[in-house]
């Protein structure tokens, strides 16, 4: 894996993670139990995504589209749309979902390129590591979308793949609980929260943090990914100067 190049400073001498993939669903851009994308979830992201750059954190978030449409939705239950074509839908979902992120972080003062695994010139970048690179060394937020421009495969494995690419850290996997838990905390309050996690047991478990694919290649390669709830102010900061905040998953030497 590359190292990501970075300035040194008393700021990012306090960072645990200095280059990160943000991997955000398309979900987090709506209200709770709504679709769509909401103003002010937009607002909270951007300013938690401002003050982590400001703290001289080298971000690339990889977006989803599921608030708009997923790919998936229309397998085996609609005859009138391809499979590989209703994937295709769902990567423009996450380009919708791109370019207003883009607008509210260019809105709260932070400098962001939208870079696209298909090819959208009028409205963004096409997606090359070097060019990406560089944007981040600038100290600008890359967001990446359509996923990595191919059907059947999830933005989960996009984020995996980027991460590799662009020599990324660590994984920051958002949600909208504070970890990974044996059971559904919004349906049983008595589940309980992993602490750490190593890959294997993620895939045994069947804990579905992120697809087996993703997992398969963060683990090959040694890559963590740290799960924890987005909507907890500050919790983006906490996480990449190395607090203890949600699940971390990794090598079984731990956290």
């Amino acid at each position: 894996m590359l190292a990501a190049q970075t300035e040194t400073s008393s700021d990012t001498d306090s960072l645990r993670y200095r280059r990160v993939i943000l991997k955000l669903s398309g979900e987090s851009l709506a209200g709770a139990g709504d679709r769509g994308i909401s103003g002010s979830e937009l607002t909270k992201i951007a300013r938690q995504v401002k003050a982590a750059v400001e703290n001289g954190c080298q971000l690339a978030i990889v977006i989803g589209g599921g608030n708009i449409l997923r790919g998936a939705q229309f397998s085996g239950c609609n005859d009138s749309v391809l499979p590989a074509t209703a994937h295709y839908m769902g990567m423009l979902a996450t380009t919708i979902n791109a370019l207003s992120l883009q607008d509210a972080l260019e809105a709260v003062g932070c400098e962001c390129r939208v870079m696209s695994a298909l090819a959208m010139d009028p409205v963004c970048e096409r997606f090359i590591r070097r060019r990406a690179d560089r944007h981040l060394q600038k100290g600008r937020v890359v967001i990446l979308a359509a996923g990595t421009g191919n059907p059947f495969v999830t933005t989960d494995t996009a984020a995996a793949q980027r991460a590799l690419e662009l020599g990324a850290d660590v994984i920051l996997k958002a949600t909208r609980v504070d970890g990974v838990y044996n059971d559904d905390p919004e349906k049983n309050p008595h589940a309980v929260m992993y602490s750490t996690l190593d890959y294997s047991e993620v895939i045994q478990k069947n804990l579905r943090v992120m697809d087996a694919t993703a997992i398969a290649l963060c683990q090959e390669h040694g890559t963590p990914i740290l799960v924890f709830n987005f909507n907890k102010p500050g919790n983006i900061s906490r996480a990449i100067a190395g607090e203890t905040v949600g699940t971390w998953i990794g090598k079984a030497s731990g956290r």
